[in-house]
C-alpha cells in the first residue's frame, strides 16, 4: 500500500520516524516545515505492520508540466521499522515497483537524496539505478575512552586547543536571541566568504526556529574571545549520533583555528549526553581537501558517502538539459544537469563543518 503523507500532515509524518528503527532529525517533520525549497513529502510503502518511508521535497520545473524531487540540506535517505538488510527481496522489489510507478504517474523527472553515511540503506537502494559514490566523511567513536579518543588527535592539535584556552577563547552554550544573532552574522559572513549560493544564506529567524523546535535536539556552542562572538557551531543529536549541523568562523579569527576549540567540545558535549558517533563530514564536494584533512585531524575513522540520483524519466531528462545548453553525458558532479549553474555551489551536506 502506498501513501502519500504531506507536510499538513504531521501527526502521521512524526508517527512514522518514531516508529523507524534508524532515523535522524533530517528526516523529522519539524526538520521538513523549515524547507523552502520545495513541498516535503513522506513516500510510505507499507505490507502488512511493515514500512519503508522516502522523505523528499517535490519541486516544479519551470515552464514545464515536470517535476524532480529533492532532499532537504543534511543526509536522509529511507528510513524503516525493519533492518534494511532484513527486508526481503520480494518487498525490496515491490517498494521499488510502487515508487517508480508514483514517480510516472506524477511526471517527476528525476530525484536526489543524500544516504546517512552511518544507516545501511544501500541495502535498499541498491536495486535502483542512480547510487553514486562520493567521497568519505570523517566520525569519532565516542565509545572509546576520552584518553583514547585524544590519542588519535594528530600532530600537536591536542597542545593547540589547550593553547586556546591559555589564550582567553571561551566556550557559553546559549540558544538566547542574542547568542543566536551573534551566530547569525558570523554564519553569513562565512558562506559569503566561501562565495556559496544564496540557498545556503540561511537567516536569523531559521536558526531560531530550529532550536526551538520541539522535534529536533539541538544546542548552539560559541566560541569568545575578549566578549566578542568568533566562531559557532549548530550541533544535532538524534539516534546515538551528534553532528555539526552548520559551523561557521569571523574572518578576522580564522588563524586562530578556534573550530579546534568547538569541535573537541562537541565531542565532550555528545558524551555527555550518551553520544556513541560525533560525525564531522566531509571536505567540500566531499573531496580529500584542506577542509577533509583538518577533519582527519581529529580522527582516522571514515565512512562512505553516497548519494541516489535516480533519472526516473530519460527522455524528459535528456531534453530538459539540451534545453539549458549542457550536454547530458557532461561529467559535472551536479544533479539534475538541467538545474546546474555555473556559480560555485556548496553541497549541503558539506557545511556541517
Amino acid at each position: 500500500m502506498i501513501n502519500l503523507i504531506t507536510i499538513h500532515q504531521d501527526v502521521e509524518w512524526k508517527q512514522i520516524v518514531q516508529k523507524s528503527l534508524e532515523y535522524d532529525f533530517y528526516h523529522t517533520w519539524d526538520y521538513h516545515s523549515m524547507a523552502s525549497e520545495g513541498d516535503p513529502v513522506l513516500f510510505v510503502f507499507s505490507e502488512g505492520d511493515d514500512f519503508i518511508a522516502l522523505p523528499l521535497l517535490k519541486r516544479t520545473i519551470p515552464d514545464t508540466y515536470f517535476y524532480d524531487m529533492t532532499c532537504v540540506y543534511g543526509y536522509t535517505g529511507p528510513i524503516s521499522n525493519k533492518p534494511f538488510q532484513s527486508i526481503s527481496a520480494e518487498i525490496s522489489q515491490n517498494f521499488k515497483t510502487e515508487l517508480l510507478k508514483f514517480l510516472k504517474e506524477n511526471n517527476i523527472v528525476s530525484v536526489f537524496s543524500r544516504l546517512h553515511p552511518f544507516f545501511d540503506q544501500l541495502s535498499l537502494i541498491r536495486n535502483f539505478d542512480g547510487v553514486y559514490d562520493n567521497g568519505q566523511i570523517v566520525m569519532i567513536d565516542l565509545r572509546q575512552t576520552l584518553q583514547e579518543q585524544r590519542s588519535r588527535y594528530k600532530g600537536r592539535l591536542l597542545g593547540k586547543i589547550v593553547r586556546l584556552k591559555k589564550d582567553g577563547f571561551y566556550i557559553q552554550d546559549s540558544k538566547s536571541p542574542e547568542a543566536i544573532k551573534d551566530f547569525a552574522e558570523i554564519y553569513t559572513e562565512n558562506m559569503k566568504r566561501v562565495s556559496a549560493n544564496n540557498f545556503y544564506l540561511f537567516s536569523e529567524e531559521y536558526f531560531t526556529n530550529f532550536l526551538n523546535s520541539p522535534g529536533i535536539q539541538s544546542k548552539l556552542i560559541l566560541v569568545y574571545h575578549e566578549g566578542i562572538a568568533v566562531c559557532g557551531a549548530l550541533i544535532s543529536f538524534a539516534n546515538s549520533i551528534i553532528q555539526t549541523h552548520l559551523l561557521a568562523t569571523k574572518t578576522s579569527h580564522m588563524q586562530f583555528s578556534p573550530a579546534k576549540l568547538i569541535t573537541d567540545e562537541i565531542a565532550l558535549i555528545g558524551r555527555e549526553l550518551g553520544m556513541h558517533y560525533l560525525n564531522l563530514g566531509g571536505g567540500y564536494g566531499f573531496k580529500r581537501d584542506s577542509l577533509f584533512e583538518f577533519k582527519k585531524l581529529f580522527s582516522d575513522l571514515e565512512l562512505e558517502y553516497k548519494s541516489w540520483r535516480l533519472i526516473a524519466d530519460q527522455k524528459a531528462y535528456r531534453e530538459l538539459t539540451l534545453g539549458v545548453n549542457i550536454d547530458p553525458e557532461s561529467d559535472v558532479d551536479f544533479f539534475p544537469l538541467y538545474r546546474y549553474k555555473t556559480n560555485k555551489v556548496l553541497e549541503p551536506a558539506d557545511q556541517n563543518v
